[in-house]
């Protein structure tokens, strides 16, 4: 979906109409708004106040959603899943080796392949295999951030807010397009992907995307090339990360780029594609920017975004983290060789959130088995981790500054 942000570079008034102040507030702002606003913000004759501070956090009582839980032999292809990946990175000395170990061991990577291969073993290990050796080449833990600050300049993707369920959401608006079509734009956009992973709440693997085509016109919108590029390292490279995908304002003329890329686009990721669907339904107003229908009533300033985002996850300038220590790796013990998080309940099901694992010997037929198809996303016996109102300021003061590792803070869920 992210695709959609990709094409001739158009320099309008529109794109540029966010306030950008001579001196920007890296903790964000608030202001009395006196800019037009679309119809569907417009609460009341008097301007209301505005504000640059981004949301970096779920509203509180946010239940996180979807919790998965697992049976013996979903955790046993898991396992098994783990240990082929081990077996197939790189040495302890490669200077990468260290963020690919990193990216293995977070408690949401090998579940998240399981699952779009179907529980099929062999799928799942070419998968993972793809993405190990894309990711060495892309390096995306290691963007630098003034390597893909300019295209952050006009707004043009956006991370600010979350869903009813604790989704980071992506705003992309194809009409703020302020750069020329260039490999900076992909890696701009992987950036923007790893930011929102940064921010999820424990327990949440998937983020939503809404795709904003007010002011687009054909000069700005991608083609239909760029776009297939993008869709592949989505839908191969951040596999079941993408969780709603929210179009709205699309014009008619725009419609043909669709079917463009229709044949690019698998059936999941089309089954979460949404037209102009009720966004209050979907995120709660008061994480929902105004022009949307919410009661955020935000004003993108550009130093004051990126200063926020760059703090909140814990980027340091040269593209490795200022908050967390990444050690050098040894090679891995037989404690690892299982998903961190995965946990057997009594009733032989496994729930995200819990150190502990098991398997099953009984491997023999894992890849027919039609027992291994994905379990419904739902928790027995215990309900989906909750941020408690009453905590919720703490909560986001422990978040700011520091960058919110799955596999160490994941809630224990068990049935």
């Amino acid at each position: 979906m992210s695709s959609f942000f990709f094409g001739s570079y158009k320099k309008d008034k529109e794109s540029h109409s966010a306030s950008t102040p001579d001196t920007p507030n890296t903790a964000g702002t608030t202001t009395t708004s006196s800019s037009t606003k679309s119809p569907s913000s417009v609460r009341s004759a008097s301007p209301k106040p505005s504000t640059t501070k981004i949301q970096t956090t779920p509203a509180p009582g946010t239940k996180v959603g979807p919790i998965y839980e697992y049976d013996e032999k979903q955790l046993e292809l898991m396992r098994l899943v783990t240990e082929y990946a081990h077996s197939i990175s790189l040495p302890p000395s490669h200077p990468y080796a260290k963020w690919e170990q990193r990216w293995l061991r977070k408690a949401d990577t090998i579940p998240r392949y399981s699952r779009a291969s179907k529980w099929i073993l062999n799928d799942a290990k070419k998968r993972m295999k793809g993405t190990m050796e894309w990711r060495r080449e892309f390096q995306p833990e290691l963007i630098v951030p003034e390597e893909v600050k300019i295209e952050d300049e006009s707004g043009k993707i956006l991370i600010n807010g979350f869903d009813k369920d604790g989704r980071p959401i992506i705003y992309m608006r194809p009409g703020r397009q302020n750069t020329e079509t260039s490999p900076r734009q992909l890696r701009h956009l992987v950036w923007c992907l790893e930011r929102a992973k940064d921010l999820m709440p424990p327990g949440q693997e998937s983020l939503v995307i809404i795709v904003d085509y007010k002011t687009t016109t054909l000069r700005t919108n991608p083609s239909v090339s760029v776009a297939s590029k993008v869709l592949t390292i989505l839908q191969h490279h951040y596999v079941e990360t993408l969780g709603r995908a929210i179009v709205t304002n699309l014009p008619l003329l725009l419609s043909f780029f669709y079917k463009g890329i229709s044949p690019f686009l698998d059936p999941v990721t089309r089954d979460k594609m949404r037209f102009n669907p009720d966004l209050l339904e979907l995120i709660p107003a008061s994480q929902l920017e105004a022009e949307f229908g919410g009661e955020y009533e935000y004003e993108f300033d550009h130093e004051s975004y990126w200063n926020q985002l760059i703090q909140t996850c814990g980027i340091a300038p040269d593209g490795t983290r200022t908050n967390e220590i990444v050690p050098e790796l040894d090679a891995p013990s037989s404690e690892s060789s299982s998903p961190a998080h995965a946990h057997v309940a009594s009733d032989a099901t496994a729930t995200v959130g819990s150190v502990e694992h098991a398997h099953t010997n009984e491997t023999e037929d894992l890849e027919e088995d039609d027992s291994l198809s994905p379990t419904p996303a739902t928790v027995v016996g215990s309900p989906a981790p909750q941020i408690p109102s009453a905590d919720a300021d703490a909560w986001e003061k422990k978040v700011e500054g520091r960058v919110m590792e799955m596999e160490s803070v994941a809630p224990v869920v068990s049935a």
